[in-house]
C-alpha cells in the first residue's frame, strides 16, 4: 500500500523497519522533519530517542549504542555533520556500524536552507581525520531513500563502518507516495565484539588510541584491506539510454531527476544523449565510466554545486574522452530546460569538432 510521505518522514519509517533501535539528532533545517518523526516513532516502537545537546553529542551517542550492538542513527544536515566528523572517524577506527543521514544545504558556512551537492567531497573523502572511508549513498527519489536505508544498516553491520546517506534539503521536504510492502529487515550479524558485560567471558575493549606506531599502521592496513573489498563489491548505479548516446551525463541525487528531464527533452531533439546515475559515490563506479570511455569521447558532469565529483570522473576515464561540467552551486536549483539547453549546446559544439562515438 502506497503512503503519500516527505523524504525525511519515509526515511525514519523505513528506519524503524530496517531494525533501528536508537536514534540520536540535534535540530537544524531542511532535516528536522526525520527528528520530529523519530521522537514519536521510536516511542511506539520501544526504541530509544535523544534530542541530545549538540551534534558533537549525538554522534559520540551513537557510538556509545553501536558498541553495545545496537544498531543506531543520527542525521542532520551539512555545518551539523561537520560538527560530527570526528565522531565518525572514531567510529571507523573503531570498526563500529552506524548511519548519518545528511540533508545537505547550500554553503559553505551557515549558508542557507535551499537543497544543494555542495557536501560530496566531505562525504566520499572521509570527512574527518586519517586514513578511512564511509559507503555513501546517493538516493534520486523519496521510494529509492526508504529502499536505501535497509542497505546503509545492512552495509554498516556487514563491514562494521559507518555508512552515509547524502541526501539534499530537496529530497528530504518533498512529498511522494512511497511503498513499505517490500520493505525487507536486514538480516542480524554476529557481534562479538560489542561491550555487553564481561560475565563468564574474557574483558574486551574497543578503541582507536593506539600509541605503539607499528600498532597504528597495522590497524591502518587492516582498516585499507576492508576499504578495498568495499570498492570490488559495492558498486552501485544506473544508466540510463546510453546504448546509442554519444554523450553521457554524470549526476546524481536529486540532480539526476533533473538531468534525465533534460535528456529527455534532447532525445526529442535526437541528440543522443545518456546517463550514468552513481549510487554509491564511495564506491565510485569508475570501471563503468572507463568501459563507456571505449564508445563514448565527451562525458557532461552536473552538478549543484562548483564542481566535485567531476574530479572523480577525471580520475575515473584516466585521461580517455573529454570532460564538461555545469553545475548551481548555493542552494539554486535550475529547471530540466535550462540543463538541456547547456547540453546541447556543448553537444553541437563535440559533434562540430568531430568527437563522434567512437565505433
Amino acid at each position: 500500500m502506497k503512503r503519500l510521505m516527505s523524504g525525511n518522514a519515509a526515511l525514519g519509517e523505513a528506519a524503524v523497519l530496517s531494525g533501528c533501535t536508537c536514534y540520536f539528532g540535534y535540530p537544524i533545517t531542511p532535516q528536522n522533519e526525520l527528528t520530529e518523526y523519530m521522537a514519536r516513532r521510536m516511542a511506539t516502537s520501544g526504541g530509544v530517542f535523544i534530542q541530545s545537546e549538540s551534534e558533537i553529542a549525538a554522534i559520540n551517542m551513537v557510538l556509545g549504542a553501536s558498541v553495545t550492538g545496537a544498531r543506531a542513527m543520527t542525521s542532520s544536515s551539512s555545518p551539523g555533520i561537520s560538527l560530527k566528523q570526528e565522531g565518525i572517524s572514531y567510529l571507523a577506527a573503531d570498526e563500529l556500524p552506524a548511519v548519518i543521514v545528511n540533508m545537505a544545504r547550500g554553503g559553505p558556512g551557515m549558508g542557507n536552507i535551499s537543497p544543494a551537492q555542495s557536501d560530496y567531497f566531505q562525504a566520499t573523502r572521509g570527512g574527518g581525520h586519517g586514513d578511512y572511508k564511509t559507503i555513501v549513498l546517493a538516493p534520486g527519489s523519496v521510494q529509492e531513500l526508504t529502499e536505501i536505508v535497509p542497505l546503509a544498516f545492512d552495509l554498516a553491520d556487514k563491514y562494521r563502518n559507518p555508512v552515509i546517506i547524502l541526501g539534499d534539503g530537496m529530497l528530504g521536504q518533498m512529498m511522494e507516495p512511497v511503498d513499505f510492502d517490500n520493505l525487507q529487515r536486514p538480516p542480524d550479524y554476529e557481534k562479538d565484539y560489542t561491550l555487553t558485560g564481561a560475565k563468564e567471558r574474557p574483558a574486551r575493549k574497543i578503541h582507536s588510541l593506539i600509541f605503539d606506531t607499528k600498532l597504528q599502521e597495522e590497524h591502518n592496513w587492516k582498516l585499507f584491506r576492508k576499504f578495498r573489498l568495499m570498492e570490488q563489491n559495492e558498486v552501485r548505479y544506473e544508466t540510463y539510454l546510453t546504448d546509442d548516446a554519444e554523450m553521457i551525463v554524470i549526476a546524481y541525487g536529486f540532480g539526476a531527476r533533473i538531468a534525465k528531464g533534460a535528456i529527455k527533452r534532447l532525445r526529442q531533439e535526437n541528440l543522443k544523449v545518456g546517463m550514468i546515475r552513481p549510487v554509491t559515490l564511495w564506491p565510485f563506479p569508475a570501471k563503468a565510466l572507463r568501459d563507456m570511455a571505449k564508445t563514448v569521447n565527451d562525458f557532461f558532469v552536473f552538478e549543484m554545486s562548483t564542481g566535485q565529483m567531476v574530479e572523480d570522473v577525471k580520475l575515473s576515464l584516466e585521461g580517455r574522452g573529454h570532460v564538461h561540467f555545469y553545475g548551481r552551486p548555493g542552494g539554486v536549483v535550475p529547471m530540466p530546460i535550462e540543463l538541456s539547453r547547456i547540453i546541447a549546446r556543448h553537444y553541437i559544439q563535440a559533434q562540430a569538432g568531430g568527437r563522434r562515438r567512437k565505433r
